[in-house]
């Protein structure tokens, strides 16, 4: 006979050994019942597919199923940005997301009233022109930023890395100042558009990254055209005089500045007529997409037109385009390789500058 201790001992193996057999028993009975049903666990590993469009009541495809499908289908030939309820799971989590926070909120960090740098900046967030926080469709996304910096930019006629490029952003777009390279602010910038272009290969351009092409056309913009879709089309956001539309309690702009005071200068990109008729052109006014234009392409130009026609904060950057055959035929500004005008330059007809920087014979003419 077992006595004690020594029966409490027997009395606990006996326990433990029955609620393992237990465990056992219900086991297989899990994996009899998934065997009788044919029941399949999803995989996590698996694509999902792109669903079809719906038929309706009478075995029909609608039209709005229709154009949903050909519209993903178009979507799924271009970059896209990773979920950022992904980032979380990387090791420098925190910059990267608060990298997303400087470029969608940037005003309130280095705006008039800013938390890190008052006054640092005119008050514009960095996606008033780098959309969605720099991942929509031909929005002037930040897609090909990990693959292609460090690179030769013809403006400063030198390879300029990321920090320079940000930089040159709050000199221009923000009309403002470089903020600290070594700060935790461009570190995180600097995270967050690292980790959006994580799957572009090094060397190539994210599909669907900068802007749509636009052929130039074949006369002046128009700013008196421009200034009829502008204010039709524009006005109600932007406001009448350009002014954009300030929210005094989140202290930035619900729809940005596009002339006056607080607006981009004209040394930004978005001062040469093309980079700006081409944003317009996919993103403009709101609700546009890429695939869904409200803009005709002439629009786009003469809109443009008008709104760089307005004035705006100027800063001399005596240093640009170094060499004068990589200057761009729209750059407003001289001295130029050929003979034309700052006034063509600015609103063309771009056409015959090409014609004429492209041909031998025609400089020779001149």
């Amino acid at each position: 006979m077992y006595q004690g201790s020594e029966a409490e001992e027997l009395a606990r193996r006996i326990l433990k050994l029955s609620n393992r057999i237990i465990f056992l028993l219900l086991v297989l009975a899990l994996i009899f019942v998934l065997l009788v049903f044919n029941f399949q666990l999803p995989s996590l590993s698996e694509a999902q597919p792109v669903a079809l469009p719906q038929a309706d009541e009478n075995g029909l495809f609608t039209e709005a199923a229709r154009q949903e499908y050909k519209r993903h289908e178009i979507i799924s030939k271009y970059w896209q940005a990773p979920d950022i309820s992904e980032a979380e799971f990387e090791t420098n989590a925190e910059y990267i997301l608060y990298g997303k926070e400087l470029i969608e909120h940037t005003a309130r960090y280095f705006g008039p009233e800013g938390r890190v740098s008052p006054g640092a900046s005119n008050g514009m967030n960095c996606q008033n022109c780098h959309l969605d926080a720099g991942t929509r469709i031909f929005g002037n996304n930040y897609g090909s930023v990990a693959s292609t910096y460090p690179k030769y930019r013809a403006r400063a006629g030198r390879l300029e890395n990321a920090v320079a490029r940000i930089n040159d952003c709050f000199v221009r777009s923000l009309n403002g100042e470089a903020i600290d390279s070594s700060s935790r602010e461009m570190k995180a910038i600097l995270a967050y558009m690292f980790w959006l272009g994580k799957n572009v290969i090094r060397g190539q351009k994210a599909p669907g990254s900068g802007f749509v092409e636009l052929d130039f056309p074949d006369r002046a913009a128009d700013t008196s055209a421009g200034k009829k879709v502008y204010s039709e089309k524009c006005s109600s956001c932007h406001q009448i005089q350009g002014e954009g539309l300030w929210n005094t309690e989140i202290k930035e702009y619900t729809y940005p500045p596009l002339w006056g005071p607080h607006s981009y200068n004209d040394g930004a990109g978005m001062f040469r007529l093309s980079t700006l008729a081409r944003y317009v052109k996919t993103n403009m006014p709101f609700g546009s997409r890429f695939d869904q234009p409200q803009l005709s392409d002439a629009e786009a130009w003469d809109v443009s037109a008008y709104i760089n026609s307005r004035s705006r904060p100027h800063k001399s950057f005596r240093g640009d385009w170094p060499k004068l055959n990589e200057k761009p035929v729209d750059h407003p500004f001289g001295p130029y390789a050929d003979p034309f005008s700052e006034q063509q330059h600015k609103y063309g007809p771009f056409l015959p500058i090409v014609k004429y920087l492209s041909s031998p014979s025609e400089r020779k003419s001149n």
